[in-house]
């Protein structure tokens, strides 16, 4: 697990840094910078989406998981939980002449975490990560990622705020029960599960990169049970 560890404390860190800049950084720079953000999103989902070889598996991954999420609402139950995490840890002053609380800090964390939570957890550097920390002890590909989410977290976090800490907590249970179960699902993640795993995740990076350009406002989180799909398919089918 020590691989899993360093990366999700690399998020804590590059975000608590992130929330740091955030503070001096005016609205309007902040704005472009989402938009740069969005832009190199919707280049990390198209070049990733790229690695999948079999269409029919996208297709049916896509439409099974999203009557999945859908039926489940994920989006709904996290956005749930950003805002209840919003009024238990948004700072409140009260006002010396009128006695009205009014609240400091106005901040989507669902947003944060749903966008950070999704590129921090997609991709292959995760899954064969994971796996190799806990079949062989080797933790080299997940150290080298925690770099990466380091200095990612500190971008995402500048704008998108704490919700993005909060990310290390999905990535620590996600990353965490590959590498406790690695020897037991380790027979059916082969190398072309993987790669369609890896193009359905980038597929709905895609859509999360035109949630950040203000595109569309997709239920981004109710595609995510498609991602496990292509383990059944490719062990089934193909």
């Amino acid at each position: 697990m020590l691989g899993t560890l360093v990366n999700a404390g690399a998020i804590v860190l590059g975000g608590a840094v992130g929330l740091l800049l955030k503070k001096g950084l005016p609205k309007k720079m902040a704005d472009t910078l989402m938009i740069g953000l969005g832009l190199c999103t919707l280049y990390i989902g198209i070049s990733g989406c790229l690695a999948g070889e079999n269409t029919l598996v996208l297709i049916v991954s896509m439409v099974i998981g999203t009557i999945i999420g859908e039926a489940v609402d994920l989006d709904d139950k996290i956005n749930r939980l950003g805002q209840f995490l919003e009024r238990k840890f948004s700072r409140k002053t009260e006002s010396e002449e009128t006695g009205v609380v009014i609240p400091v800090q106005k901040v989507s964390l669902a947003e944060g975490f749903v966008t950070s939570s999704l590129l921090f957890c997609v991709g292959a550097m995760a899954i064969v990560g994971s796996l190799q920390s806990g079949l062989t002890g080797n933790h080299e590909t997940l150290f080298a990622k925690s770099m990466l989410d380091f200095v990612a977290a500190i971008i995402f976090a500048s704008t998108l705020g704490a919700g993005v800490m909060l990310s290390a907590s999905l990535l620590f249970v996600y990353q965490g029960s590959i590498t406790l179960l690695a020897q037991f699902i380790e027979p059916f993640l082969t190398d072309p599960v993987i790669a369609e795993m890896n193009c359905v995740g980038n597929v709905i990076i895609i859509g999360l990169a035109m949630n950040m350009l203000g595109i569309s406002k997709f239920k981004v989180m109710n595609f995510v049970p498609a991602i496990f799909l292509p383990i059944l398919l490719c062990s089934l089918f193909w």
